[in-house]
């Protein structure tokens, strides 16, 4: 299973690269620039260039890069959208220079304009995006907790998005647990995870499923509220991620953690406990194997 966190880049790339490296990672996802405004470092060539072979050197791949929150594709303003169209054509070609696998994109909301028109500006934009040289980077697009006028929170609303793309084959998903529980998805039981599961190949396919963001939630479920908690410790709980990391469905997508980071150790906990989780069949046989 490929395992990673959410890795600041404070401190530049390879600073990044070796912050992964410490904690184990064999994947990872970052920012390519603040998530929330201001102008986007530059890298040089050279700066990219030892970044990928440090990648290369510690096995971490893929590399998703996540696009700022300040973009919103589904806006029917046209100045808001022209203005979000831009960042996001830049965070493309950003994420293709950087050699990254994927661009995880949240959709964005549409403000009260409607479903239909939020997605119609979300596919014009994806397509003008794609339309232009081709890159090696797949855009994912991540499900929602449901809040307010966000697009994503139904599978039905991701199975639209991707249909309208003409370029369909560079379009993935990537779903969050703690989107998918707070959206009212039951994924904390057993039944839940497999219906859940069985809903969206039925809308969007399995196979379009690139990468999966591991989150407990501090929130309840169907509450449409987007708060991320360690793995465990949340209204998911440890038996649920226990289902979900050995899920043989699941099998081969990579995991990214988002949990929170109040202190240096809490990612180090966090992917000991999905390792100990994974691991748990190969260690039931050992007499003593400790077991969360």
């Amino acid at each position: 299973m490929r395992l990673g966190v959410h890795v600041s880049i404070a401190g530049g790339l390879l600073e990044a690269a070796a912050r992964a490296r410490r904690l184990g990672c064999t994947t990872m996802q970052i920012f390519s620039r603040s998530p929330r405004g201001g102008p986007a470092p530059r890298r040089s060539a050279e700066e990219l260039r030892q970044f990928a072979q440090a990648r290369q050197a510690a096995d971490i791949a893929p590399l998703a890069i996540h696009s700022p929150y300040i973009i919103n594709l589904a806006s029917p303003k046209a100045s808001v959208w022209a203005f979000s169209l831009r960042l996001y054509q830049e965070e493309y070609d950003r994420a293709a220079a950087w050699q990254a696998d994927y661009l995880v994109t949240h959709v964005g909301s549409h403000t009260g304009a409607g479903e239909a028109a939020g997605i119609a500006r979300v596919i014009e934009a994806l397509n003008r995006t794609l339309q232009r040289p081709s890159r090696p980077t797949m855009i994912l697009l991540e499900n929602t907790a449901g809040c307010g006028h966000a697009l994503g929170e139904r599978f039905e609303q991701l199975a639209a998005l991707r249909a309208g793309v003409e370029a369909k084959a560079a379009v993935g998903v990537c779903l969050d647990t703690a989107h998918l529980f707070a959206a009212g998805f039951p994924i904390h039981t057993a039944q839940g995870l497999d219906e859940t599961l069985d809903a969206f190949d039925a809308a969007v396919g399995l196979s379009h499923l690139r990468l999966l963001h591991l989150n407990d939630s501090k929130a309840p479920l169907g509450s449409k509220v987007d708060r991320h908690w360690h793995i465990g410790q949340g209204h998911i709980g440890l038996e649920a991620f226990r289902r979900l990391v050995t899920h043989p469905r699941l099998r081969g997508v990579p995991r990214i953690l988002e949990t929170p980071k109040k202190t240096q150790q809490d990612d180090r906990r966090n992917l000991a406990t999905v390792r100990q989780l994974e691991g748990r069949r190969e260690r039931a046989a050992a007499p003593g194997a400790r077991i969360p």
